[in-house]
């Protein structure tokens, strides 16, 4: 798998999201859904971001799901490219705190490793709005199959 460090593109990192998943469609997904862009990926951190538009709850801050859905895909798509090429990784366990609302704009989540092992990979997810405030932090366990 190749490097993509912070001067990747988000296209050339979402690329290398699908390469992970030979064939991956993310048609109809929650990844197309959320309008889910990859920014950097590696086996030790992923940053990702989603708009706050489309993904509020009815008093129109960003819904909590919409945090745990972006903290969980970077930390399962950290920990697809830790595990490598013909394994499978499935998230086992997800946590989340809410610290503030999101109104507008873009969250943007950092997965940072906290244990990379051969059958579990585990990450710390920090979620913050544009203005640099933490609105999440979120902790995610994966199992390494195959």
């Amino acid at each position: 798998m190749t490097d993509t460090s912070a001067s990747a593109t988000p296209s050339e990192a979402a690329a290398d999201w699908k390469a992970l998943y030979a064939g991956a469609d993310t048609t109809g997904t929650l990844f197309e859904r959320m309008e889910m862009e990859v920014l950097e990926l590696a086996p030790d951190r992923a940053v990702g971001r989603i708009p706050v538009k489309g993904n509020t709850q009815p008093a129109g801050l960003l819904h909590g799901g919409a945090s745990v859905v972006l903290a969980e895909t970077l930390g399962s798509l950290a920990a697809q490219a830790h595990a490598g090429p013909g394994k499978q990784t499935v998230g086992i366990e997800v946590s989340a705190t809410h610290h503030r609302g999101a109104r507008e704009g873009y969250v943007t989540g950092t997965a940072t490793a906290v244990h990379l092992g051969r059958t579990t990979a585990s990450y710390e997810i920090a979620i913050t709005d544009d203005a640099g405030k933490r609105v999440c932090t979120a902790r995610l366990t994966c199992m390494i199959l195959g």
